[in-house]
């Protein structure tokens, strides 16, 4: 797994579905420091949000892992 990869595809999926990082935040209940610290490369989402993030990101977990 690429962090960095990974981070870049959340960045943009939530940017093609024209959601701010607070936007994103909000729906999954985390801060936007957690959605920038993602997006940057510099940590994955838990396992327990992976699911709720794929969701609203309308991406399988595979995709996500796969960056």
């Amino acid at each position: 797994m690429n962090q960095e990869r990974i981070g870049k595809f959340i960045s943009q999926r939530r940017k093609d579905l024209k959601l701010k990082q607070k936007d994103l935040a909000d729906k999954l209940h985390i801060s936007e420091k957690t959605i920038s610290k993602w997006e940057c490369g510099k940590g994955l989402p838990e396992v327990s949000l992976m699911q709720p993030l794929c969701k609203e990101l309308n991406i399988s977990v595979n995709e996500l892992l796969n960056g």
